[in-house]
């Protein structure tokens, strides 16, 4: 049985219950800074309400621990947990610049490679699941462009909402990440280069101080092209669009679903497809996570790694106004 502990239970919840349920797991731990709730979903699962990290870290039965603090908080209890010598899955992001990115990497690596994840859960959506073979399949061709929309859509979210507080919030870390994450999963590549652009129109007037629009514009050595949003303004549902272009096919999921255009024939209607775009709940990498600890298999690590040097360059160039190269760790 692998002890688990949960450290914020907002979409941590979701963490908690699955280790619950899930046999190879103890449920031992959860942490909230509400302790009634804590105290509650303790209650319900089996578990103890922790006063905090330290009396999680001090439990030498916990092998796996979940971040699902505020986003400022997963650096410092992600190093934490790494530095007890603990297997780590934090919420998005996993960090939030370089420099913490290298310091993650590093006690990773003094603590002997535990697994280090990231509960980027659009990987476990069946859509996306099948996208990717498609493409490792080749079905596709070549793919030369990848367009990734994070349409947020929940406004108060960020102007009323613990966003609004946190120094130097970022959309494309905040959200846009789940789309830079996807574009590095399904095509296999890392960007070299990337230039941005931003505003914050949608959010004037208001608590919130940075921007709540970007877009990245992503280059990678086989010559594809990324281009991401994070658009947290958007009078729009919560939705991911995404388009990739292949040279012998395209994918696009939006509004009116996902479909395979296989034909330059404008007669020919697209294929529709079914999938799910959306996992069944915020846990579902959590039986992944579980399973890598059990072979220890923690290579996915800089993958995890690779997604925060990818976003955090492109807040740099926003902030520059410049092409930036992508300092990876």
């Amino acid at each position: 049985m692998i002890g688990a502990a949960v450290v914020g239970l907002g979409v941590g919840e979701a963490h908690a219950r699955t280790y619950a349920e899930d046999p190879r797991a103890e449920l031992r731990w959860v942490l909230d800074l509400d302790r009634e709730r804590a105290e509650r979903v303790a209650a319900e699962l089996g578990a103890r309400a922790a006063r905090d990290l330290d009396e999680i870290l001090s439990d030498g039965a916990v092998g796996a621990v979940s971040i699902a603090s505020f986003d400022d908080a997963h650096y410092a209890q992600a190093l934490a947990a790494l530095r007890g010598g603990r297997n780590v899955l934090v919420e998005k992001p996993l960090c939030r610049t370089v420099e913490e990115a290298r310091e993650l990497k590093a006690a990773w690596e003094q603590a002997g490679r535990p697994v280090l994840a990231s509960n980027l859960v659009l990987r476990g959506a069946p859509l996306y699941e099948w996208l990717r073979a498609q493409l490792d399949a080749g079905s596709l061709g070549v793919p030369y462009a990848f367009d990734g929309d994070y349409l947020y859509g929940r406004l108060a979210k960020i102007t009323e909402g613990w966003r609004a507080g946190v120094d130097d919030y970022s959309v494309l870390l905040g959200g846009g990440v789940h789309l830079v994450d996807l574009m590095l999963w399904l095509t296999g590549q890392r960007p070299v280069r990337v230039s941005a652009a931003g505003n914050r129109i949608s959010t004037e007037g208001t608590a919130f101080r940075y921007l709540d629009f970007a877009a990245a514009t992503f280059e990678f050595e086989s010559g594809l092209v990324g281009r991401i949003t994070a658009n947290f303004g958007s009078v729009h549902p919560h939705q991911h669009v995404v388009r990739v272009f292949g040279t012998r096919a395209t994918f696009v999921h939006d509004d009116a679903g996902a479909r395979l255009h296989e034909s330059r024939d404008p007669a020919e209607a697209p294929r529709r497809l079914d999938a799910a775009a959306l996992p069944g709940t915020k846990g579902v990498l959590v039986p992944a996570f579980l399973a890598a600890i059990e072979s220890g298999d923690s290579g996915g690590a800089q993958h995890e790694l690779d997604v925060i040097c990818a976003c955090a360059a492109a807040d740099r160039a926003l902030f520059e106004g410049a092409v930036v190269d992508v300092d990876y760790v």
